[in-house]
């Protein structure tokens, strides 16, 4: 129930994941919103996973290994929030197809990428797991510490896409698409410069 609650905690925290999922599921609808949430459960899962099996830990160790993580997180960061300008200067859709196209696998990848390149997350687990882990922990109890990271975190996200798109919610923001789409890009600089100043 402890790491439960924790788990719970992080996925609520607002942060660069939850704006993925936001405006994915404002430009691609109600498919692209839950794959992105699916696709970053899978990978807040395998981070959960690997920190509890303490190779987290030891990765943490080597700077470069620390660095790449480090930077490939900014570079995401850096990207996203391009996207999301450059998404701003267009007219939004009118017509969204949610059952055909690309958007449920573009919400997938990166909703999984968003989550294996936030450093934010490797810190996150590294410093709460300790209480956790037992020196002769079972690997079915780290299989188990990891499959509820997966299923906490992608159950928000995916409650998040699906209740934004229940009614006229999502209408309401694709009629404030363009300006959603700019203070998106603004968020994804926002934290790629606290990132690379290593405030988080």
């Amino acid at each position: 129930m402890a790491l439960a609650t924790v788990f719970i905690l992080g996925a609520m925290s607002p942060g660069p994941s939850l704006a993925v999922v936001l405006r994915n599921t404002m430009v691609g609808g109600r498919r692209q919103g839950v794959m992105t949430g699916v696709g970053h459960g899978i990978g807040f899962g395998i981070y959960a996973f690997l920190a509890a099996a303490g190779i987290a830990t030891a990765l943490s160790l080597h700077e470069s290994t620390e660095m790449i993580l480090k930077w490939g997180g900014i570079a995401l960061l850096i990207w996203l929030g391009v996207m999301f300008l450059k998404a701003s200067r267009n007219e939004p859709s009118e017509d969204v197809d949610e059952n055909h196209g690309p958007s449920g696998s573009t919400g997938f990848a990166q909703g999984f990428a968003i989550a294996l390149l936030n450093p934010k997350i490797l810190a996150w687990m590294l410093a709460l797991y300790t209480p956790f882990i037992e020196a002769d922990i079972s690997n079915q109890t780290l299989f188990g510490m990891g499959l509820l990271g997966m299923t906490i975190d992608g159950t928000w996200y995916v409650s998040v896409a699906t209740f934004l798109t229940t009614g006229d919610r999502v209408e309401r923001l694709r009629a404030k698409a363009s300006l959603i789409d700019a203070a998106m890009g603004m968020l994804m600089f926002f934290f790629a410069a606290l990132l690379a100043s290593g405030v988080i």
